[in-house]
């Protein structure tokens, strides 16, 4: 079932409500197998790695590089119309490259994109038409 702040994250859905929380603080939390130390990123047991069930969230440096992207230009859901063109990128995380976030890439010339380029998490409002509430969410910038 959808929730009324569509499409917003729900930050309130368990097996993100620490993702989100993070975020609001300013932190990148990702989820590590407790017991091959793995990072796990859906945060839904089991470990893909060892099929260990329990999970815990670990703050990560929030540096990666820019595993891939695509510049949106049509808005498929109405209340992104108002952010294009943006780019959503697939950002390959520091600590494990294996890990994968996908967000929004920031601050940067379309054009300038690269695969493999240093990027950086940065915290911003996510907002949308329509909707009168905001979400901290983690995004990404080139780093300098």
């Amino acid at each position: 079932m959808m929730h009324a702040e569509f499409p917003l994250a729900d930050t309130n859905w368990e097996p993100t409500r620490e993702f989100w929380a993070g975020a609001a603080r300013e932190q990148l939390l990702i989820t590590r197998c407790d017991m091959c130390g793995r990072y796990v990123w859906y945060p839904e047991p089991p470990c893909r790695y060892c099929g260990g069930t329990r999970l815990s969230w670990t703050r990560v440096s929030g540096r990666g590089t820019l595993f891939s992207w695509s510049v949106l230009h049509h808005a498929w859901i109405p209340q992104f119309a108002e952010q294009l063109p943006f780019v959503s990128g697939l950002v390959a995380l520091a600590e494990d490259p294996a890990v994968r976030v996908v967000s929004y890439i920031v601050d940067c010339p379309i054009e300038s994109l690269r695969c493999d380029m240093p990027v950086c998490v940065v915290f911003r409002p996510l907002r949308f038409a329509g909707v009168a509430s905001s979400v901290v969410a983690p995004m990404f910038v080139t780093e300098r």
